[in-house]
């Protein structure tokens, strides 16, 4: 199957399966360096086929309404509230549907190549309860009452996308606004996946027509400022080199090389890829304001030239996670807002009750998730694609992964499995181990190198799978988020699995609080429950390479 065959390594795939394990790890990340995930071509024809879907749907719902119209006369409607709340609804549904972000092999989905619906309409799927304790609204079992009120929500959503009037009419925007935070208190899953802390605020924006579009242009300016202030930190110049070395549209491999210090010996991030870094930094802190301050026309409009080259840059290069419809959305967005609306003024805002929802939504919880990481999940944060989240891994001894296709409840089999339907053995393990390369190629993954000998004593006992494709599986959504694979996914699972002492470790790391320089980190035993537990310090790891010394368990760092 030539079409859907991957980039074959640069060394002999057999040789390198005999080497110890961190020699293993510097191949794999040298070949990242240079190959990103090797994915076939054809595996982009996929997200430019749902990119399509995704704005044709759009189209189709916003025919519906009396005041808008078809592809004959977009140019007289693409700009119109109604249109731009209909693109805001709709994005949440496609998410929230497993559609968009988290879909397809670039998330290690192949098949089927999306969870979302199919997972959170199963009854007796895993899912994670806000709190999990409490009688009624816990427990980790997906029951009728779950998928119930998940289809509801959908329902509702689509009763909204096919009205002929949603501005003013906010008895329809209500009740999905009420449900889809009680469906977070059921499955914070749910919650994530339909990226409601963008979307949701959005509409809530719309309760109040007046000042729905100033309320949406503090949404947008929010999701630029705090994506900006997340990329603070000395993890974001070493994601330029993971992202470019991924992309799909730059292929020069002198390029390539000039991200890192000293290919291949040398993969730390150089000071071209930190010149990137803060270059996208600054570009992301200063085109919202000249969005919102600029002044004439001709000033607005540079803005928006550089808002849409900042994102064509990130959706060019189809990063891993791949939320395409996001970025076009925030596109489509800034156009609608500051461009053809630029008038409205953010300091318009009349009502009390909006103002103090864009106070929690947008300031509150960014802060509190910025301070504390631990409490809020990245996305509600806005720390997005910048190098410093939650992640984790989970060593399975011997066949013990096999106990999830066994005992656990899912839409889609472990990922192993799903790559057998397309691939023979050894080009299966090659795609797996090039995720063991994208998480070392990240600098928070160095802390790894001392805590891999704390977790197991021989790792070559044990198979590595990333908490991602865990999560993507036992959840049915997986985006970068390591609060999701966590210790409530691991109980969740060593309930049905029961896995015996030492079949599987975890290794959970936290993120790096803003202007504090540790990361947090706890090892779990899946039955015995915590081994251990303590902090890495960012000085003791910003130096290290990718990989691990050749004697790591020898010796503990």
């Amino acid at each position: 199957m030539k079409l859907l065959a991957p980039q074959p390594f640069p060394f002999d795939f057999e040789e390198w399966k005999k080497k110890p394990f961190p020699i293993r790890v510097k191949m794999l990340c040298q070949a990242w360096a240079m190959q990103g995930y090797g994915a076939p071509v054809s595996v982009y024809g996929f997200y430019i086929l749902k990119i399509v879907l995704y704005i044709w749907l759009w189209a189709v719902f916003c025919s519906f309404s009396t005041e808008l119209g078809g592809w004959d006369t977009i140019s007289s409607w693409w700009y119109h509230p109604e249109a731009f709340l209909k693109a805001i609804l709709w994005s949440m549904l496609f998410e929230g549907i497993g559609l968009a972000s988290g879909s397809g092999p670039l998330t290690a989905r192949y098949f089927p190549p999306f969870g979302g619906i199919l997972h959170f309409a199963r009854p007796s799927t895993i899912k994670l309860p806000f709190l999990p304790d409490a009688p009624l609204i816990g427990g980790d079992k997906r029951n009728i009452l779950d998928v119930g009120l998940y289809l509801l929500h959908i329902g509702l959503i689509v009763r909204c996308l096919m009205a002929p009037d949603l501005i003013g009419t906010p008895d329809l925007l209500m009740p999905t606004l009420i449900l889809l935070p009680v469906l977070g208190l059921l499955d914070r899953t749910i919650f994530l996946a339909a990226r409601a802390e963008h979307y949701w605020i959005a509409t809530f924006c719309f309760l109040f027509p007046v000042d729905a579009l100033a309320g949406s242009k503090i949404v947008w300016w929010g999701v630029w400022f705090w994506a900006a202030t997340s990329k603070l930190n000395r993890h974001f110049p070493g994601v330029i080199g993971v992202m470019l070395s991924n992309s799909a549209v730059m292929r020069f491999k002198w390029v390539k090389k000039k991200l890192y210090k000293n290919y291949p010996e040398d993969l730390r991030a150089s000071r071209f890829s930190g010149f990137l870094a803060h270059a996208g930094t600054a570009l992301e802190y200063g085109f919202p304001l000249v969005l919102l301050f600029g002044g004439s026309p001709e000033v607005v409009q540079t803005g928006l030239i550089v808002m849409f080259l900042f994102h064509l840059f990130i959706t060019a290069n189809i990063p891993m996670g791949v939320p395409i419809e996001w970025n076009f959305m925030m596109v489509y967005g800034a156009y609608v807002l500051f461009g053809q609306h630029a008038d409205i003024s953010i300091f318009s805002i009349g009502s009390p009750v909006l103002i103090t929802a864009l106070l929690i939504c947008l300031l509150a919880l960014q802060l509190l998730g910025n301070f504390y990481p631990r409490a809020v999940s990245f996305l509600i944060s806005m720390r997005y694609y910048a190098g410093n989240w939650p992640y984790s891994v989970w060593l399975f001894k011997g066949n013990a992964e096999e106990k999830i296709d066994e005992h656990v409840v899912k839409a889609s089999k472990t990922v192993g499995k799903q790559l057998d339907l397309f691939y023979d053995e050894s080009t299966k393990e090659m795609l797996l181990s090039r995720v063991i390369s994208f998480r070392m190629m990240h600098m928070h993954a160095r802390a790894l190198h001392q805590l891999l000998p704390k977790a197991v004593d021989n790792i070559e006992e044990y198979t590595w799978r990333d908490g991602e494709l865990v999560a993507g599986v036992a959840l049915g959504w997986n985006f970068g988020d390591g609060h999701l694979h966590s210790e409530q996914m691991l109980k969740a699972l060593q309930k049905r699995c029961n896995w015996e002492s030492g079949e599987l470790r975890c290794i959970f790391v936290e993120s790096q609080p803003l202007g504090i320089p540790f990361m947090n980190w706890r090892i779990w035993d899946a039955k015995d429950g915590l081994m251990d537990e303590g902090q890495v310090a960012i000085d003791n790891i910003v130096d290290l390479q990718p990989w691990p010394e050749e004697n790591l368990f020898e010796k503990q760092l």
